[in-house]
């Protein structure tokens, strides 16, 4: 109890055990309570809210909460609040890491780049864990790649050759064993390259492992410069929680980045070919899957220049039933199976009788169809054999714009254990094409309703008006026609070849001993 003059009147054994400078009938300032002292002045002065008082007593946290007599006197009772403050700090502390983690969750899964995951690791560990992170990931070869952040810097890549056994912990955290607790790691014998340039000393050092999905996905180093704030056990799991995280997301993105590397590598196989002039005959194609986001289907079309300008090269053009990748995949196959038969590109039948067989003997259920090629050019004309099996008819544009179809017969592929077909030949003038093309094209829908088929007799009076067009041209007006079509509305795989015989000369040989050549 305290009078409005700032004397102690009265008080019981707790406070006197709490505070041993109290004393009765002396002024409350002599306790060493500072901060009661001023609050009690402040109170005898005028009115004030009755609010408690708060301070530190031995370094505990109590709250003063007065109680005012008639005479003038305030009884202060003094309550231990050190449990609450540390559970209010504690509560603190656990939503801003929640915070934190959401934080680092979203901008780590933001990004399925492994080196974009790894900056933002580097980033987020310098600023909220440490005042500097290194994240080092498995090595390529005998190289460790290493990204380093300086807190409220911009973190930086390198590779290098540092040997992860100079760090105690480090080779088995990048293996995915537990972490070493940082009392057990001496920063004065860290090696030169752990510690980022402009620095300084190294106070404390944590070697946390990245978990992956299955495989370590590397390690997370956290410095701090002062020796004072090591990392307590506390932070180092809280620093285990994030770099589970960070694993998982950097594992993700190095999955996806091998996924999307072979991906890449086996679809080059799948993608139709850059058409070019082969042997004096001008090819052109163009190929536009069902669906804008896939680049293959399965539509397909290949040329097979002959070892010999004085033999046929051999063109295809197929369609595989079905769409997406599963047909890529059986075209594929095809257009492998018809790369090895070239030895026999000659006789057509042949090489469908022992496609046909190829494709009877597989696991797939799918056929297809498709139209042989075998082009040579003679003098000015070019020459064609054409075998379709169960494929459209090719149609060759003459130069006055007449469209002739190509009368072949045949059935289609992996269906019957014989495949019979008829091969026709013809040839083309200079000036003169002949377009193959799948049933994507004539069977797109579109037009005014959205239901009509874009037919056979349209495509035929686009094409007579086509007559001394180049290959590389016939083919894009085909495809702008189709597309006009069908708008954005569902279509088929389109695949189109056109085979030109160009408006050019042919060059005698030379003393009757070189071969003679073509020129536009």
């Amino acid at each position: 109890m305290v009078d409005d003059l700032g004397t102690v009147r009265l008080h019981n054994d707790a406070a006197k055990a709490l505070i041993p400078r109290l004393r009765r009938g002396r002024p409350l300032s002599e306790a060493g309570i500072d901060w009661l002292d001023q609050g009690h002045r402040r109170r005898a002065a005028g009115p004030v809210e009755d609010a408690p008082l708060t301070g530190t007593i031995s370094d505990r946290d109590f709250a003063a909460h007065p109680s005012d007599h008639t005479d003038g006197t305030v009884v202060w009772w003094l309550v231990d609040d050190t449990d609450h403050r540390l559970a209010r700090q504690a509560l603190r502390t656990e939503q801003q890491r929640s915070a934190f983690l959401g934080e680092a969750s979203n901008a780590l899964l933001s990004s399925l780049n492994l080196e974009r995951c790894m900056d933002v690791t580097a980033e987020l560990a310098a600023q909220h864990l440490a005042d500097a992170a290194l994240v080092i990931t498995p090595r390529t070869g005998k190289r460790y790649p290493v990204v380093t952040c300086l807190r409220d810097g911009q973190p930086h890549s390198a590779i290098r050759l540092e040997d992860p056994e100079e760090v105690p912990g480090l080779a088995e955290a990048l293996q995915g064993f537990p972490p070493v607790p940082s009392r057990w790691i001496d920063p004065a014998a860290a090696p030169a390259w752990l510690e980022p340039e402009g620095f300084g000393p190294i106070g404390s050092i944590v070697v946390t492992p990245l978990p992956g999905h299955g495989v370590p996905a590397g390690a997370l180093v956290l410095l701090r410069r002062d020796a004072s704030a090591a990392f307590s056990s506390e932070e180092e799991v809280f620093a285990r929680i994030f770099a589970a995280r960070a694993g998982a997301a950097m594992s993700a993105a190095r999955l996806y980045a091998e996924q999307s590397s072979l991906a890449h590598t086996l679809m080059q196989d799948l993608m139709p070919p850059v058409l070019r002039r082969v042997a004096g005959v001008e090819f052109a194609g163009g190929y536009r899957p069902s669906k804008n986001n896939e680049r293959v289907g399965g539509d397909f079309y290949d040329v097979h220049p002959a070892a010999d300008e004085t033999e046929a090269s051999l063109a295809v053009l197929g369609d595989v039933c079905g769409k997406g990748l599963e047909a890529a995949v059986l075209t594929g196959k095809i257009r492998n199976t018809l790369h090895a038969l070239l030895p026999l590109a000659d006789d057509h039948q042949r090489m469908i009788n022992l496609l046909n067989g190829a494709l009877l003997s597989s696991h797939h259920t799918r056929f297809a169809s498709l139209v042989l090629v075998s082009t040579l050019r003679k003098a000015g004309s070019v020459h064609l054999a054409v075998t379709s099996a169960g494929h459209p008819a090719p149609l060759v544009v003459r130069n006055d714009g007449t469209v002739e179809p190509v009368p072949s017969r045949g059935t289609v592929v992996g269906v019957l254990p014989n495949a019979a077909a008829t091969t026709t030949r013809t040839a083309l003038a200079p000036g003169e094409f002949c377009l193959l093309y799948t049933d994507g094209i004539t069977e797109a829908r579109g037009g005014p309703l959205g239901d009509e088929m874009f037919g056979e007799a349209r495509l035929t009076e686009a094409l007579s008006h086509c007559a001394g067009m180049p290959a590389e041209a016939v083919v894009e007006h085909v495809q702008m026609l189709a597309s006009q079509w069908t708008g954005d509305r569902a279509h088929d795989d389109m695949a189109v070849m056109a085979i030109a015989a160009p408006r050019s000369h042919h060059l005698s040989a030379v003393d009757g001993h070189t071969r003679g050549r073509f020129t536009a």
